[in-house]
């Protein structure tokens, strides 16, 4: 009986002494900075659980502070850098906010590329891999993915075929958008997100091109009336490519069994996540609060999407040209592998 109760006394020694080690670990506090509120489907259903399955993995030694709506300061096109600086560490934030810096990852905006956000994202993650490291020095990505297709949102008048685009001013997102919206006929106006409301109350632009993703983030069915989508399985209008990325320092602290957890939960698997999210929930909240508002719904007949599609289709070459001036070789086998990657990851081809 005496060994029994002096085994017993030493597990419990040897227990307390764990839980005291675990306890004494060091907790990290990640801060996390993007653009968009907390209320947001990027906040609330794609980085709040990333998070949260993160702390519950490490039990509880990493931790995550949001700070949405740029509330450590500085403007969305300034994100970037400020991973790279530290100011965060981590951010979410678009590549194409800073125009001609991310030249290679662009080719996934190109219009008419995909087909949906969870091929589109794994392509994406593993193009970089490939090719682009370069072009991420600096930073240590996470995650890259795009939203759902974008749409024409407009607040007077609806867009059913590309005549409806003369005399519109329509947001645009980057140069590339900016470019297709000249070619349909309309008149780009390029500002980031969060400008979109007040320029569209004030009348400074009659739509924007924006995904479903921010619509409930900045109450845009309350300010449009019509929202014209493409055509039921064929490509998208266009994608915008977000990326998760993080300071390389922050995560250099990192002790190797933290590194281990973060790793596990990020690359293609986060890709993957954030694509299937944007292609379903995203979009579906979309419509809900259109139809909720009573707004039209118009979806693209095919043939008038065709047309769309070929006056499009002079881009590619100019996206050719822009990658290969930047010192990258063969800009048309980079953007066949981009569709290639596409395909590889689409239940059915995208071409």
């Amino acid at each position: 009986m005496r060994k029994l109760t002096q085994a017993l006394l030493a597990l419990f020694v040897a227990a307390s002494l764990g839980t005291q080690a675990q306890a004494d670990e060091p907790v990290v506090t990640l801060k996390v900075h993007h653009f968009l509120p907390a209320h947001s489907v990027t906040q609330a259903d794609l980085l709040k659980p990333w998070a949260e399955r993160i702390t519950r993995e490490s039990n509880g030694r990493i931790q995550f502070q949001f700070y949405p709506s740029m509330q450590l300061g500085g403007t969305p096109p300034q994100l970037i850098d400020q991973v790279r600086d530290g100011v965060a560490d981590i951010v979410w934030t678009l590549p194409g906010y800073t125009a001609g810096r991310f030249p290679l990852i662009s080719v996934f905006e190109q219009p008419f590329i995909g087909r949906s956000a969870e091929a589109t994202s794994q392509a994406m993650w593993s193009f970089v891999e490939k090719h682009g490291q370069k072009e991420f020095a600096g930073v240590r990505l996470l995650a890259t993915h795009t939203t759902d297709g974008t749409l024409i949102h407009t607040a007077k008048k609806p867009i059913r075929k590309m005549s409806d685009f003369r005399g519109m001013k329509i947001r645009a997102a980057n140069r590339t958008s900016t470019k297709l919206i000249s070619i349909l006929g309309g008149t780009p106006v390029a500002m980031p997100v969060p400008q979109v409301p007040e320029s569209l109350s004030k009348g400074v632009v009659d739509g924007a091109i924006l995904p479903w993703d921010v619509v409930p983030a900045l109450k845009l069915q309350e300010l449009v009336k019509y929202h014209t989508e493409m055509a039921p399985n064929q490509p998208l209008l266009m994608q915008t490519v977000m990326i998760l990325a993080m300071n390389p320092a922050a995560y250099d602290r990192l002790p190797d069994d933290l590194k281990k957890i973060l790793d596990d939960n990020t690359g293609l698997t986060l890709s993957k996540q954030a694509g299937q999210l944007f292609d379903t929930k995203v979009i579906e909240n979309g419509h809900a609060l259109a139809k909720k508002q009573n707004n039209e719904i118009y979806v693209l007949p095919e043939d008038e999407q065709q047309k769309w599609m070929k006056a499009a289709a002079r881009l590619d070459q100019d996206w050719i040209k822009d990658v290969e001036s930047k010192g990258y070789d063969d800009g048309q086998a980079l953007l066949d592998d981009a569709r290639r990657l596409i395909d590889q990851y689409s239940p059915t081809p995208s071409r």
